[in-house]
């Protein structure tokens, strides 16, 4: 029994600028894809777009791609202003775009005031990017802090109607991508039923191996207009998963890479960091170190935001279930557990652990955020799930025929109700679980309100977080993909409603679960509290869709708090 396949079967394991200036779209309303005009009036020499990131509170980097006529360096003018007709320019220069590093350039812009609004634009000769927009980190006095939070963006999986979505509110501070900005397949790999149809067929067609590949790949997505769309409008803040390189990525090489067959993964996984670091609007914290991108944001004295890698600079590699069954198919459930819990396997690694108690400690924010990859909450299936004794949907209708009747359950079902609960997603920190301990004391010990952000398994959730002795340490909030599929297809003929009330019947801490659309989290905290308002779309097949605010939890700072509450909806 093998239940460590690729990380993408998550789903199967856990089920078996118009956009600038555009209305806000909250609440239920009729919405059409940027696709259809983003383009207009665009030079050629600027067919990517143009981004903006790592925003603190007197500089931001901006971000472009010169398509160039002919080979050689380009020149590129940039100017900032304060209005978006530019205006009111308050600086500007110039910087070269040259074939080494794919004819991407990058602008840190200092000097500016903290918590404004700035507009931007790159030229060459005559040929103009669009006007892009941008805003500061703001000082001690802030209100509140608006943050959209995205994961799992697959291109042949669907158009990126969830990225138009967020690009049309204008009261978002920044973006939070939390990976999976590109994936790594070939063009027949994974999710590319519709890809001929939609006409997303990846390019290149073949797996991800070199730097020119990589770079051939981003620039697929970057020309989508509705990624050019919401990188316009607000600034992004983004780490890397296991996809910018390949899948279920760790430390020194992945489920997928085969030596052998594709070459050393060190060779791969510096290809995939040049281009990653060319085509996203980061700031690099360490250039002798590329693959160091942990940092933090402040967002005045209510976020302190950490972004943290757990993917690639510290992980062990990841454990699996199969190697702990003997010749007589037994399961060792005490090595197991054993195992997982080892203090030996590392998630972040020693120095980016030691370098987040230090930011923790020193931070007076109300909020600790931790923006990060995978799922830190448990997400723990029943013993006799895991062992293949009762399936899912059996088990949640024990539970709820022995709550309404106790006497009607017999032997054999009181043992499964009674029994411990088995880790099984040992990509997330479930299979790290040392490591999320120290983390946990890490806030307890500091006194934190912790709020931990996570993606990459497609669908959405909320949880509450507790350590190894069950006590409250904070709250989890994860969102659902851009485009790629969730449990739905592991669930055809169930209504999709019953799934996710299966999934929180069956894992303890979870609180709320959506397992069958593609959204986005838009995060809003204030010093009383963090709310997560989870935004849906309702198709990603069709340019025409509708988007809405389906579910809103919220969390309270304070002792007595820092676990979920309802709260309604926007």
């Amino acid at each position: 029994m093998d239940i460590k396949p690729p990380r993408r079967t998550f789903i199967r394991q856990m089920a078996a600028s118009t956009a600038l200036l555009g209305a806000s779209a909250a609440g239920l309303g009729g919405c059409t894809s940027t696709a259809s005009g983003l383009g207009d009036g665009v030079a050629a020499g600027f067919r990517h777009g143009v981004a903006s990131g790592d925003p603190l509170n007197d500089r931001v980097i901006l971000w472009t791609r010169v398509t160039p006529a002919r080979t050689g360096d380009v020149v590129v003018r940039w100017q900032m202003a304060t209005d978006p007709a530019m205006q009111q320019v308050i600086a500007h220069g110039s910087v070269v775009a040259a074939e080494d590093r794919d004819y991407t350039v990058k602008v840190d812009a200092a000097g500016l005031l903290p918590g404004h609004v700035y507009y931007y634009q790159f030229a060459v000769d005559s040929e103009k990017s669009v006007v892009g927009r941008t805003k500061t980190l703001p000082r001690a006095d802030v209100r509140q802090v608006r943050l959209a939070v995205f994961s799992c963006a697959n291109y042949p999986a669907g158009y990126f109607n969830v990225y138009a979505d967020a690009a049309r509110q204008n009261d978002i501070d920044a973006a939070l991508h939390i990976g999976d900005y590109i994936y790594e397949y070939e063009s027949t790999g994974y999710a590319c039923g519709n890809a001929e149809t939609l006409g997303r067929v990846s390019e290149p067609r073949e797996l991800l191996l070199r730097v020119d590949d990589y770079r051939r790949r981003y620039a697929q997505y970057r020309s989508d207009p509705d990624l050019q769309a919401v990188h316009a409008a607000m600034p992004f803040i983004a780490v890397w998963d296991d996809h910018e390189f390949a899948d279920d990525t760790w430390r020194d090489g992945s489920v997928d890479h085969k030596d052998g067959k594709y070459g050393p993964f060190a060779l791969r996984k510096q290809a995939a960091l040049t281009a990653y670091h060319e085509w996203m609007p980061i700031r690099v914290p360490d250039m002798s170190a590329p693959d160091k991108i942990y940092r933090s944001f402040d967002f005045g004295g209510v976020v302190s935001l950490h972004m943290l890698d757990t993917r690639l600079i510290g992980r062990d590699q990841q454990l699996m279930m199969s190697s702990y069954y003997d010749e007589h198919k037994h399961f060792d459930v005490e090595k197991y557990k054993q195992d997982v819990c080892s203090p030996r396997r590392q998630m972040i690694g020693h120095e980016q652990m030691a370098w987040l108690e230090g930011q923790v400690s020193r931070s007076n924010a109300r909020w600790q955020m931790l923006g990060q990859q995978v799922l830190m909450a448990r997400m723990e299936y029943p013993t006799a799930v895991v062992m293949g004794e009762c399936n899912r949907s059996d088990f949640s209708a024990l539970k709820k025929r022995a709550a309404a009747d106790p006497s009607c359950v017999n032997d054999k079902e009181k043992r499964w109700l009674s029994g411990a609960t088995l880790p099984c997603y040992l990509d997330s920190w479930d299979g790290y679980q040392a490591d999320r301990e120290q983390v946990f004391e890490m806030m307890r010990k500091h006194r934190k309100n912790l709020v931990v952000l996570a993606g990459d398994t497609h669908n959405a959730w909320a949880s509450d977080l507790h350590d190894a002795q069950g006590r409250q340490v904070g709250v989890e909030f994860a969102t659902a993909s851009v485009s790629s599929p969730g449990m739905e297809g592991a669930y055809p003929d169930r209504d999709p409603e019953d799934v996710a009330n299966m999934m929180v019947d069956l894992i303890e801490p979870l609180y709320y679960a959506q397992t069958s659309k593609r959204g986005y989290m838009v995060i809003t905290a204030s010093h009383e509290q963090v709310r997560c308002d989870w935004r849906f779309v309702d198709t990603v097949f069709n340019h025409e869709f509708t988007a809405a605010t389906e579910r809103s939890l919220r969390v309270l700072a304070g002792p007595g708090n820092r676990r979920i509450e309802e709260c309604q909806a926007a």
